[in-house]
């Protein structure tokens, strides 16, 4: 009884790191087509100008972002998994485009320099969330606290354009996702369903798993590149 315990056990650990693989293959993908698409429209001048020029095109790029990450959040269960990845890989390349206005701020190389150390700060967080034996819930239910602070006061700054409110909420950005890294992935490793691997709700799962950690990535990675940044 009791090494058929072990077993169960041994592929449920098993399954989990399957699992995880696909969350993190998910979201390095989705990374690539954003980092792609982003300097390949900035590459070109008449695509940046269309992009960027027109102030129309640029929000609507940001209303349609919002509106697939709540299609889905919302419509998970309905759809299948192959329309899922596609929105998925559609939301991450769409991001790519409004991502090209950062080629005409800062300098390539700032760009790349900051993107290793997020990529070196998720790598750490990420690990922490995956290994440590500590429930994160109540860390991870104030740093949301602290995002949607964060979200109300960079909205009023849109109106207010406060230096001291920029530099504030930039460095509570960086503590914030950071510690969202953490709190995300033990949540995502929380998700998965035993005898789930290869059917349609565990690919959905992995998806919504990689979009999670997705966002984390990119959002840190804007605030480090505030502090980080070299203007052109």
């Amino acid at each position: 009884m009791e090494n058929n315990i072990r077993v169960q056990d041994i592929q449920i650990v098993q399954e989990q790191q399957r699992f995880m693989v696909k969350v993190y293959g998910w979201m390095a993908f989705a990374l690539a087509t954003t980092g792609i698409v982003a300097t390949s429209v900035a590459s070109s001048q008449s695509m940046l100008e269309m992009i960027i020029g027109n102030k129309m095109i640029f929000f609507g790029l940001f209303i349609v972002q919002i509106l697939m990450v709540g299609a889905l959040s919302i419509w998970v269960q309905k759809l299948s998994s192959l329309a899922v990845m596609g929105i998925f890989v559609a939301y991450a390349a769409l991001t790519g485009l409004t991502f090209s206005f950062i080629f005409l701020i800062y300098t390539s190389e700032s760009i790349a320099s900051t993107f290793f150390i997020t990529a070196g700060t998720f790598a750490v967080m990420s690990f922490f969330g995956l290994f440590t034996g500590t429930d994160l819930t109540k860390f991870g239910s104030i740093m949301m606290m602290g995002l949607i602070g964060l979200v109300i006061a960079s909205l009023v700054n849109m109106f207010m354009q406060n230096e001291t409110i920029y530099w504030i909420t930039t460095y509570a950005g960086v503590l914030i996702f950071t510690g969202l890294i953490a709190y995300d992935t033990q949540r995502i490793k929380d998700m998965h369903l035993a005898g789930a691997d290869g059917t349609e709700e565990g690919k959905k799962l992995a998806v919504m798993g990689a979009l999670k950690l997705y966002l984390d990535f990119i959002n840190l990675f804007l605030m480090l590149l505030r502090l980080f940044g070299r203007r052109k």
